[in-house]
């Protein structure tokens, strides 16, 4: 499984001193644990530490920090796309599904973006439908790109193909008056 991670500053510790919340992270939990623990951490091995033992290195995925945000577009993946829909909640999610050598996708990827600057009650996503993300492109029904898919409360209602932007507007006007 593929995972993107981010790496946070350098944190090492004995497995004792680890804070009670690494034993059931939650990204809330995660954020106070990295605060705590870079306060509390002294260098490996130090006399200052008094203890040696091993290296850990704390790590934040981005499966944990799921957050929809408005007023731009987030790339997402076949691991972070339902999570991120799920948190959405009752707003809408309007998807983007592209590939790098695409011209058309080339052309609507800065109105896209525009787009997200402008509806600031709409999250919204693109997906590469690269090698790696076949499999969610599949599932969502990808036959050409771009696809617009405008999801609401975890659901396709709209789709626009191809590079029409006048009827992804309408159809993004449409579901959210809806």
């Amino acid at each position: 499984m593929a995972m993107r991670v981010a790496f946070s500053p350098s944190i090492r510790s004995n497995p004792s001193q680890l804070p009670s919340p690494w034993a059931n992270p939650s990204p809330n939990s995660l954020n106070r644990s990295l605060n705590w623990h870079s306060r509390q951490s002294r260098p490996h091995g130090s006399a200052a530490s008094g203890q040696r033992g091993r290296e850990f290195l704390a790590v934040r995925s981005s499966l944990d920090t799921a957050v929809p945000v408005v007023g731009q577009v987030t790339e997402v993946n076949k691991d972070t796309f339902w999570p991120l829909v799920e948190a959405a909640g009752d707003r809408v999610v309007v998807l983007d599904m592209y590939t790098q050598w695409c011209g058309p996708c080339k052309v609507m990827a800065p109105k896209f973006q525009e787009l997200s600057e402008k509806h600031l009650d709409v999250v919204f996503v693109k997906l590469d439908c690269n090698q790696d993300n076949k499999t969610l492109a599949k599932e969502l029904g990808i036959r050409v790109v771009p696809t617009f898919k405008i999801l609401k409360e975890g659901k396709v209602v709209k789709e626009v193909t191809g590079a029409k932007y006048d009827d992804l507007v309408l159809a993004i006007d449409t579901v959210k008056s809806s």
